[in-house]
């Protein structure tokens, strides 16, 4: 088996099948103005240490920003944050660069932000797998950190306004089916409901390929391990490199109106199943598919595997976990699109502003169902559908933890 392989080569071959950067033109086209925007002016990155907030940092860093501050809750991502961006000799790291093993939600961070003056302030921390619906206790997590806690950051950075202030969303928040595209729908009104006060700007975006805690990310796992690979037959998903996942939120956090929602231009036909990646994964490292009919089946066979077998035990099923829809969508016929401000980004423009207070009042609601006594999934959900009328929960019983 070759155990090595360019990975970088390989979603540009076989994942976006792009042999640049999707965003190269829009990147060169505004250049003059992303310098002009980013050229010693401080950033605080939070949730930086992650696939998209760490691509989102590689990518401004050739505009030579003066200062660079990095958010994360966790203290061995921004380790390795600091070691890649240490050891890679074309990034430009301000001198004045520093990480924070912190939450953005507590009392710590709020020392922090009211100690300097930030110019650029994007936000990476959320939850963002549907894997973390699963019951009353998981949901209520998710709302807090996706919704609390960016009205918690608007609050703060109306104390002392950035120029340009960036959350990112998701590709789900569109007719969402799950919980997890809901609260970011439901964050999304909230950014909406600050952008009178601040600069604000986000993305809805596709899968990131290889990103970190993501399907085709445990592929690489479950080999050093010798398990199976596992994965849906049925799912097809929009697809950007890490890369372009930070070149995008870039542009979008830069060159927006406040209000604006981007998303990238691709079309239906460059949609991806996760089981034909995973066919061309094994044949990249010279194996092909041995398919197994159950779970069972092919957790004995790689537990079996030797590397003189060519044939690697892999499961393909049909998708029967709640939250899950075949295919997404990046935008709804109710939103104002344009398509023609950019090459490869379209742009939702938000005419209608929700009210502070109505969106206060949503979060009041939510906080007094969480502070109730015993609660059920079904009550949040329930609420949800109250306020976001486009949300269509797709419920079946079973979560992705039932799955390898």
């Amino acid at each position: 088996m070759n155990t090595f392989y360019n990975q970088s080569a390989f979603i540009k071959e076989y994942i976006t099948n792009r042999k640049r950067s999707f965003f190269d033109e829009d990147i060169l086209q505004h250049k003059k103005k992303l310098q002009e925007k980013i050229r010693g002016k401080s950033i605080l990155v939070i949730g930086g240490a992650g696939t998209i907030g760490s691509s989102f940092i590689k990518a401004v860093l050739p505009f030579l920003p003066g200062k660079l501050i990095v958010v994360d809750y966790s203290e061995n991502e921004l380790t390795e944050l600091t070691r890649d961006l240490r050891s890679d000799y074309n990034k430009n790291i301000p001198e004045d660069y520093i990480t924070y093993p912190f939450d953005f939600g507590g009392n710590i961070f709020k020392k922090l932000y009211r100690s300097d003056q930030f110019d650029i302030v994007a936000c990476f921390a959320a939850h963002k797998h549907v894997r973390s619906e699963k019951d009353h206790l998981a949901i209520e997590a998710m709302i807090r950190n996706n919704v609390f806690n960016t009205k918690s950051l608007l609050d703060l950075c109306c104390e002392n306004p950035p120029e340009h202030f960036f959350s990112v969303s998701t590709d789900k928040a569109a007719n969402p089916v799950n919980v997890m595209g809901a609260s970011k729908k439901l964050m999304e009104k909230v950014l909406m409901s600050y952008s009178k006060n601040l600069k604000i700007c986000t993305a809805r975006f596709a899968n990131v390929a290889f990103s970190n805690g993501s399907l085709l990310y445990g592929f690489n796992n479950r080999l050093m391990k010798k398990q199976p690979i596992s994965a849906p037959a049925d799912i097809k998903r929009y697809f950007v490199s890490p890369l372009e996942s930070g070149q995008l939120c870039m542009l979008a956090c830069i060159l927006g109106e406040t209000g604006d929602i981007f998303f990238p231009k691709l079309d239906e036909s460059q949609m991806m199943t996760f089981s034909s990646i995973a066919e061309n994964y094994l044949n990249q490292l010279g194996l092909e598919p041995d398919y197994c009919s159950t779970d069972n089946e092919a957790r004995t066979k790689a537990k079996n595997w030797t590397p003189e077998n060519k044939k690697y035990p892999v499961h393909f099923f049909k998708t029967d976990t709640s939250g899950e829809k075949t295919f997404e969508e990046f935008y709804t016929s109710k939103d104002q699109i344009n398509l023609n401000l950019f090459s490869a980004l379209g742009v939702i423009h938000n005419s209608d502003i929700p009210i502070k207070e109505d969106v206060n009042g949503i979060i009041n609601e939510f906080e007094t169902l969480f502070e109730t006594g015993k609660i059920q999934k079904s009550d949040i959900v329930h609420l949800l559908n109250k306020h976001l009328p486009d949300f269509k929960h797709i419920e079946t019983g079973k979560s992705l933890d039932q799955k390898m």
